[in-house]
């Protein structure tokens, strides 16, 4: 499974960078404010970045589609004063490869709403207490692929640049609750996801 899913990210690279010959194409980058759904803990409290590229073409004059391709960072962090179980200190830092598809509808010259879907691959997942990385044995693995649906607004400033508003959440869970709860994790698990990305195109 893992292996078939390098080969679809490489024929994805393949194809995003033959496609940007084509169409309209540029490089992205941003940062994302995140936390998981199904830990002890809530708010957007863990920082990470958006890095990698985009492709789009106009299907009318209101209606564009695209694809991206970007390193993302996500994850959850506990910053309460307060500790849960004698602990104060939780971050989990998840980085995953992620390719969104979207469909954009211009609501005028400058704005337009986007919507779409998000398959990621798991590169590295880890967790962290007051002692450090999780030991190996109380390590519990997260799912390899996720999946989000996204919903949100794109701003053109000028020819070349844009400013993109998002809200992402995870269709299927990113790790499940098979067994008793923990001080850090209640149940199924999912990221949820804002983040704030700036496009730059360019001529190809």
């Amino acid at each position: 499974m893992k292996r078939f899913i390098l080969i679809l990210l490489v024929l994805s690279i393949g194809s995003f960078w033959s496609l940007a010959q084509r169409f309209e194409g540029g490089v992205l980058g941003g940062l994302n404010a995140s936390q998981v759904d199904g830990d002890t803990y809530s708010g957007y409290h863990k920082p990470g970045f958006s890095l990698g590229g985009y492709v789009q073409v106009d299907l009318s004059r209101t209606v564009y589609t695209g694809m991206e391709l970007k390193l993302m960072q996500k994850g959850s962090r506990n910053i309460d004063s307060l500790a849960t179980d004698g602990r104060i200190k939780y971050i989990m830092r998840l980085n995953y490869v992620d390719l969104p598809f979207y469909l954009g509808i211009r609501t005028s010259d400058k704005i337009s709403l986007l919507f779409g879907i998000s398959p990621g691959y798991l590169l590295s997942g880890n967790e962290y207490d007051d002692y450090g990385k999780f030991a190996e044995q109380d390590q519990n693995l997260f799912n390899s692929i996720d999946l989000q649906g996204f919903f949100g607004f794109r701003f053109q400033i000028n020819r070349r640049l844009y400013v993109d508003l998002r809200g992402a959440y995870s269709v299927l869970p990113i790790r499940e609750q098979e067994g008793e709860p923990l001080w850090y994790w209640k149940s199924n698990q999912f990221n949820n996801l804002l983040s704030t990305t700036v496009l730059y195109r360019l001529d190809f």
